[in-house]
């Protein structure tokens, strides 16, 4: 009876543990944890390389300017890190690189002092804003970050700094995303961070989205409240107490000056921005989700049927409609051929459809966010400090929030035009009027999806703008624009590789698309002479999933956001639209935003997608067949789609023994096609995100599973594995420091090898997970959304969601054994090397010689001082000495002889004929070679 209640118990708290917010200490330590191990690391030296791409960029969350030198200034990306640049954007450099965390959601910069404050954690609250670290601050222009506190924030919106005084700073917090807590509100610190005063705060559902002060003034500032609750399945972004606040006194306290004065009030007040030109003047930019008034509503002047129509009408009256009338509705709406006003009335008459569910039909798991009639985007100003607002426009903002305003909010006035204002949604508008009119300053290489504005204080029309395609700047007042992106900061939500021998990359990112390149595309500005980028856009939205026939890489599998798929056919340019569709009557089908697919390895014409319920096609995408029930929890009520499949795998041993994993926490297999399902993740921790489910290329009983607990604020590793289908599952999170988990990889040579992808970074287990090596060499802490192995090349590609993509190669990884790391030293195989007659020299002077160079991978079993010696034969031709680390290390040659080598070499080989190269340096002739370290060898070519 005792263990029976100590079972329960563990299953109760197993349960609890899922939907806990990870305290703010166990993350703190869990970074330290990181950093220690990165130092010990035994892949510490295995180089990652960025692969790009740029051209399309990430979204970017600040922008700090240089006042007296505007061609200065940093940029922060949401989830990419912060750049610093002073030739005017041409180039930036990276200064976050060596900080815990790429995260953010503000920064400020004291030009005179060079102290930089980023505020951790993004302001948006979108899905992919990942949470911060606090507030970080630098004095030495990024080479250190000190964390200054505010660790349980989360997400901070706003920073300003006291113009005349650094060390007096005032904070604005959100707090969580997911969950309830206390450090939001306004903070201040009045000694450079070390010690913070809370000095607003409303409750802890509640934050501050927005500070600005009075451009003269410090001691008058405003700032924006915002309430907002966000589930996996729902967000709701407004409440009585959104509100404005104003401080007479540099933030030290504050009163609400948005009560019963012309500005909204109630629980539909959403999210607020503000922009300050003087002491008595704002305006603020409000995401009002008060529903508009019927007679407000569009009208449509047409007879024709809407899905509305359908939601109230009778049968009888339904079964009056007129064929033609009916078939318009059906046809123009995409209803499938077989159902056409003759036999939908059959259906009606019979009982099994009612009229309501053509509109139903329409509206599936995703579309109602859409849908939604709220009032929108709208702009109220104060001339007397906030003792009362007014709407500066008649009607509506239409087409710049859509229904998502949460997602945007900022509004910036032009200091030297009090008129001139700016506001950021979808496009981006600006008003001359002081917001009675606006028009869109968006151009044709401006992305959409806009979120920092930068205007110039003492030049009206010099403009920086960052959005969700990166960075743009105006002199003209926004009528023609230059795009900045020399960043490598896509947002990857997945990654893949073909097959080919010159393989291709793609990947779907956050608003980006789906884009491919090969994989070894030059990454720089030869692009805008040669007018092609190596990269190439193959799809638009929000980039997902792809999959490419093994067959013919012209034939892909790709698409957008909430299962929009398509076969392409990149050989002849057609797309087909292959997205499974419920029967009329049926529930619609939930389709994650991530919705899931896989080719089959055992046939490459069957395709599977994952909704609510797992989908097969036979031939390509053109036919579905549904081959489960719901394998979800069922769904939950809410205005984003839950209950949905997030991951599917097929094992490569037994064609329709497939794995499939929720966004609510089940892992379901089928070892029959779909023909019956089991249930294997009730003794795993509970309501959790399956991130990943796969099935082992190994053991056909094995397979590895992953759990993500963000959308909980909870951020504990959760990683298993199963040696008999998933009927029984053992931990192998062991030593992995605090971070949730996106993707786990089998190596495709070595059982043993294991690549794990969390939010803050990569791990390698060389002992399925026994024990893990921090794997960042050049790879900052960002969050590693997905893997990908080429197989031929031995190359692992890694997506990141805010760093773009970066290779490495693993085969020293691969060969990898206890009797290897035994040995006092090993030398893993080295590439043979091409003889040029252009060592050693360039086609012009004003350019570097080409100096060649040989990579050679070696592990040693200690850190020590080790000499690499090179013969030809028995003859020594040179040797130099590195120091390594225990475990991976690299030793660059140059391929050259050292002046004693040379001697010996030409003592033995009288006829060789050795020339000097212009750059004064002997180098190696053709032939075969032998390197030696200790007791290990390995040979070499120069062809």
């Amino acid at each position: 009876m005792k263990s029976l209640f100590q079972f329960l118990l563990l299953c109760f708290s197993t349960s609890i543990l899922a939907q806990t917010s990870t305290n703010a200490e166990v993350i703190q330590q869990s970074l330290e944890k990181k950093t220690k191990m990165m130092q010990s690391s035994l892949v510490k030296n295995v180089n990652f390389t960025n692969i790009g791409p740029t051209v399309m960029s990430g979204r970017v969350a600040d922008v700090d300017v240089n006042p007296e030198n505007p061609t200065e200034f940093y940029v922060g990306y949401a989830s990419g890190g912060l750049w610093y640049t002073n030739n005017n954007g041409t180039t930036f450099t990276p200064v976050l690189d060596n900080s815990p965390t790429q995260n953010i959601g503000d920064i400020a910069v004291d030009w005179i002092s060079k102290t930089i404050w980023v505020g951790t954690g993004e302001k948006n609250s979108s899905r992919s804003s990942y949470a911060g670290i606090g507030m970080l601050k630098s004095t030495d222009g990024g080479k250190t970050w000190n964390n200054v506190g505010l660790t349980d924030s989360h997400h901070i919106s706003r920073i300003v700094i006291n113009p005349t005084n650094t060390n007096e700073v005032v904070v604005g917090v959100i707090g969580h995303l997911y969950s309830s807590n206390q450090e939001r509100g306004v903070f201040k610190t009045t000694d450079g961070g070390k010690t913070w005063s809370k000095t607003l705060f409303v409750n802890q559902d509640t934050g501050i989205i927005d500070v600005a002060f009075a451009p003269n003034n410090f001691n008058v500032m405003y700032a924006a409240s915002w309430e907002r609750e966000r589930k996996a399945w729902n967000f709701d972004g407004d409440g009585s107490n959104s509100a404005i606040y104003k401080s007479t006194d540099a933030g030290n306290s504050w009163q609400k000056i948005s009560e019963r004065n012309g500005f909204p009030e109630g629980n539909g007040v959403g999210r607020i921005g503000l922009a300050v030109f003087n002491e008595n003047t704002v305006y603020a930019f409000h995401d009002s989700q008060f529903r508009r008034k019927d007679n407000q509503k569009k009208k449509s002047s047409s007879k024709a049927l809407t899905k509305e129509d359908f939601k109230t009408m009778s049968s009888a009256d339904f079964l009056k409609l007129s064929d033609k009338k009916l078939n318009t509705y059906l046809k123009t709406n995409g209803f499938q051929e077989k159902y056409r006003a003759e036999n939908v009335k059959q259906m009606v008459r019979v009982g099994s459809v009612k009229p309501i569910d053509l509109a139903k039909y329409l509206e599936d798991a995703n579309s109602l966010l859409f849908d939604t009639p709220v009032v929108g985007a709208e702009v109220f100003k104060t001339t007397n400090g906030g003792k009362s607002w007014k709407k500066t426009h008649e009607g509506y903002l239409d087409d710049l929030y859509y229904s998502y305003g949460y997602y945007f909010g900022e509004i910036r006035v032009d200091l030297q035009n009090e008129n001139g204002i700016y506001v950021l949604g979808v496009p981006i508008l600006k008003s001359k009027d002081g917001g009675k009119t606006f028009k869109s300053i968006s151009k044709e290489n401006v992305h959409a999806d806009h979120q920092a504005l930068w205007i110039n204080p003492k030049k009206s029309g010099h403009i920086l703008n960052g959005n969700d395609g990166g960075l743009n700047l105006t002199y003209d007042d926004g009528e023609s624009w230059i795009k900045l992106n020399d960043p490598a900061v896509g947002q990857f939500y997945s990654v893949y590789a073909d097959n080919q021998k010159n393989y291709k990359v793609y990947g779907g990112l956050q608003d980006n698309g789906v884009w491919v390149a090969s994989h070894n595309a030059r990454i720089n500005k030869r692009w805008h002479q040669s007018g092609q980028n190596p990269y190439e856009s193959i799809m638009g939205g929000d980039g997902m999933q792809v999959q490419v026939d093994d067959r013919n890489p012209n034939i892909v599998y790709t698409g957008y956001q909430f299962g929009n798929y398509f076969r392409i056919d990149r050989a002849s340019g057609k797309n087909k639209y292959i997205q499974p569709k419920h029967t009329l009557g049926e529930n619609p089908y939930r389709f994650n935003w991530q919705t899931p697919i896989l080719l089959s390895k055992h046939n490459q014409d069957i395709l599977y997608l994952g909704g609510n319920k797992l989908h097969r096609s036979l031939n390509k995408g053109d036919n579905w067949e549904t081959i489960s029930d719901d394998l979800t929890t069922g769904g939950k009520k809410g205005n984003v789609a839950y209950g949905t499949l997030t991951t599917i795998s097929e094992s490569p041993f037994q064609f329709g023994l497939i794995y499939v994993g929720s966004d609510d926490g089940y892992i379901n297999v089928t070892k029959n096609g779909g023909g019956s399902w089991t249930r294997i993740s009730n003794n795993l921790p509970q309501n959790l995100w399956v991130s990943r489910v796969v099935a082992s290329k190994f053991k056909k009983e094995r397979v590895y599973a992953t759990l993500n607990g963000y959308r909980f604020d909870d951020f504990i590793t959760y990683v298993y594995m199963s040696d008999d289908y998933g009927t029984t599952w053992k931990n192998i999170s062991n030593n992995i420091p605090t971070s949730p988990v996106n993707v786990i990889k089998e190596d495709s040579e070595n059982e043993n090898l294991l690549y794990l992808g969390t939010d803050n970074g990569l791990y390698v287990s060389f002992n399925q997970g026994q024990s893990w090596e921090a794997f960042s060499k050049n790879l900052p802490n960002v969050a590693v959304h997905d893997l990908v192995i080429q197989p031929t090349a031995k190359h692992l590609i890694i997506g990141t969601h805010g760093r773009s993509l970066y290779r490495a190669n693993i085969a020293s990884l691969q060969l990898m054994t206890d009797e290897l790391t035994a040995k006092s030293a090993h030398i893993f195989d080295v590439e043979s090397i091409r003889k040029s007659r252009n060592w050693g020299s360039s086609w012009s002077k004003w350019f570097e010689a080409n100096t060649p160079e040989i990579t050679i991978p070696f592990y040693a079993n200690s850190s020590r001082k080790v000499t690499v010696h090179i013969f030809s034969g028995d003859v020594k031709v040179n040797s130099f000495s590195v120091n390594a680390d225990k475990g991976f290390n690299e030793a660059i040659y140059d391929v050259s002889f050292s002046k004693k080598g040379l001697k010996s070499y030409l003592k033995a080989n009288k006829d060789a004929d050795i020339k000097k190269a212009k750059n004064d340096v002997y180098y190696l002739p053709k032939g075969k070679y032998m390197i030696k370290i200790g007791e290990a060898k390995r040979a070499f070519e120069v062809k």
